[in-house]
């Protein structure tokens, strides 16, 4: 039972490049499709971003800001709404030269990275954003009213949001780390405290904001992350050091 199925490893590089292409017009044509819905339920994704920033005005500073930043807006939405439609495509692409064991690896992977990723936004969209905007709002509450430019607050909401999506990441990034053998994870866990340390200058450098609240929280999140990805790591071995002395005893 040793057939190949891989049938695309035996396609020329032509083949593959003009299937790659089909595949990227596709999710090109999805996110033009989105881009248009988000452009026309701008109204109601505006509100959304807005929600954190309890009883602030928001102004328009110069012509058109309102306009430009409803594209951007609508842009932002539109990618992420089409990365599931991104990531099945590639698998689509990437599986067939794959053995069993190599795509539910991948498969995992994705489905891992992707999910770890919009928790990171809605991590940040429903703490860090608004620890961000409160701490601002109270510091300045006796000296200032704060009324801010609607652009400059999406700017701000946008770095945070996708600083947070990638610091996320970290358990991937530790699991492929020890996939490839380039690290494992006795060592990973033998730097805990020089990851303490990293998380603070990783979270200053992620956050938009110099706010201390919001940089604590991040750093917290990146070592439980890190913990975390440990922890998967250390139960994934131990589950395939198991699976491989059963079949050396068979």
């Amino acid at each position: 039972m040793l057939i190949n199925m891989n049938n695309n490893l035996e396609m020329p590089i032509s083949s593959h490049l003009e299937e790659l292409r089909q595949r990227l017009i596709f999710v090109g044509i999805i996110f033009v499709i989105l881009s248009s819905i988000s452009l026309i339920s701008i109204q109601r994704i505006i509100p959304l971003l807005q929600m954190p920033a309890h009883g602030i005005k928001f102004l328009q500073l110069a012509p058109g800001e309102y306009f430009f930043v409803s594209c951007k807006v609508a842009i932002f939405t539109s990618i992420l709404l089409s990365i599931p439609c991104f990531i099945v495509q590639i698998l689509l692409f990437i599986l067939p030269g794959l053995n069993n064991n190599e795509k539910i690896f991948c498969i995992l992977i994705m489905l891992g990275a992707t999910t770890l990723f919009f928790i990171g936004l809605l991590f940040g969209y429903l703490i860090l954003i608004p620890a961000a905007l409160n701490f601002f709002i109270e510091y300045g509450s006796n000296a200032v009213e704060p009324i801010w430019s609607f652009e400059q607050y999406f700017n701000f909401i946008l770095l945070l949001l996708i600083s947070n999506g990638l610091a996320f990441e970290i358990p991937i990034l530790q699991i492929l780390l020890n996939t490839f053998n380039l690290l494992s994870a006795q060592r990973m866990l033998s730097w805990w405290k020089y990851i303490i340390l990293l998380s603070t200058i990783i979270s200053a450098i992620l956050t938009p904001s110099t706010d201390p609240i919001t940089q604590l929280l991040l750093a917290l999140a990146i070592i439980a992350l890190y913990f975390l990805g440990l922890a998967v790591i250390f139960i994934s071995n131990k589950y395939l050091s198991e699976i491989f002395e059963k079949d050396q005893a068979i």
